[in-house]
């Protein structure tokens, strides 16, 4: 009796040790995950702002981008188009990057950003604020313009604004025409706030989080930067299968490349000449090409008169002044 119990208990043990030696080897790499962390390598080796502000290096030039603006499957191209400038200036340029506009404008006015691509909605307040000032515009294939779409998920009822009310949405960043201003506008024309309107809202800081999060049915809705959603959707066709376009705004002055105010009139114009001669350099060409921008072109303030527009309808609407 006593050799059945301890066959039967052997037999037991022997069918039991495999999940034990799954479990101890799990807790023991857990244990390891705890003590030694995957360190993320930050290739931008991102500082404060105070830090990069009591910094000066009048020999290297301060570029600046940011997840905002600029899908990670787009990002080595940023990264080549600022290296084909260094080499071209001869001259030291250091990649700053930002994951939202205060950070970018607050680094240009305070003269720790030289030039940097932004979106018109921050380059509208630092023109009116601190005098930030237009480089040059990036010509796409239907001219150097934009808009903003207003996505849901593929098999989302939802066929304009008005059903989207009490559902979940996502904006990209506080300061961005495409993945705010635009849409808040349109929720004042409707006499709507965010707050009032959506039962949640949230803010991804990346036109390109915004867009999974409408895949990945995180969200029920959110308003895009229209050249980010046709660039990921040329990569990966899947965007448009799971996404669909149920509004597009009015056509904006595209998001520009932009220029600290006090930037020397003779490094603005090295600039000036380095960037709008791209295209007709084969190197230059080929960086391009793989961000989807045919060339780039001078740009006018009065481009983005229409973006001064809404952010003035929604500040009267918000104050209960009529418009």
């Amino acid at each position: 009796m006593v050799y059945q119990n301890s066959t039967s208990q052997l037999r037991i043990f022997r069918r039991l040790l495999p999940a034990l030696l799954l479990g101890i080897v799990t807790l023991f790499c857990a244990s390891c995950a705890e003590e030694q962390a995957p360190t993320k390598v930050d290739l931008t080796k991102r500082v404060s702002n105070d830090v990069l502000m009591q910094i000066s290096d009048t020999d290297q030039l301060n570029f600046g981008i940011g997840s905002m603006i600029t899908p990670k499957e787009g990002y080595s191209y940023y990264r080549q188009l600022i290296t084909y400038v260094a080499e071209k200036l001869n001259k030291p340029v250091k990649i700053i990057d930002r994951g939202n506009y205060d950070e970018v404008n607050a680094l240009l006015e305070h003269e720790q950003l030289d030039v940097a691509f932004v979106c018109g909605g921050p380059y509208v307040e630092g023109k009116d604020v601190f005098g930030l000032q237009l480089l040059a515009l990036p010509e796409m294939s239907h001219g150097p313009i934009y808009y903003s779409y207003l996505i849901v998920p593929a098999n989302s009822p939802a066929r304009e604004l008005n059903d989207l009310r009490d559902k979940v949405f996502a904006f990209t960043d506080p300061k961005s025409n495409s993945g705010k201003i635009v849409p808040t506008y349109w929720l004042a024309q409707m006499e709507e706030t965010p707050d009032s309107f959506f039962s949640k809202h949230i803010y991804t800081y990346a036109h390109d989080a915004s867009i999974q999060a409408v895949v990945d049915k995180l969200v029920d809705g959110a308003a895009v930067d229209s050249l980010i959603w046709e660039y990921l959707n040329s990569k990966n066709p899947e965007i448009g299968v799971k996404t669909r376009i149920i509004k597009r705004s009015e056509a904006f002055g595209i998001p520009p490349l932009v220029i600290r105010p006090g930037l020397p009139e003779a490094m603005r114009k090295q600039l000036r000449d380095i960037i709008l001669t791209m295209h007709e350099d084969p190197e230059g060409k080929k960086i391009l090409d793989g961000m989807l921008i045919k060339r780039f072109v001078p740009g006018k303030d009065s481009a983005y008169d229409s973006i001064r527009e809404m952010r003035n309808f929604v500040a009267r609407r918000n104050k209960g002044d009529s418009p």
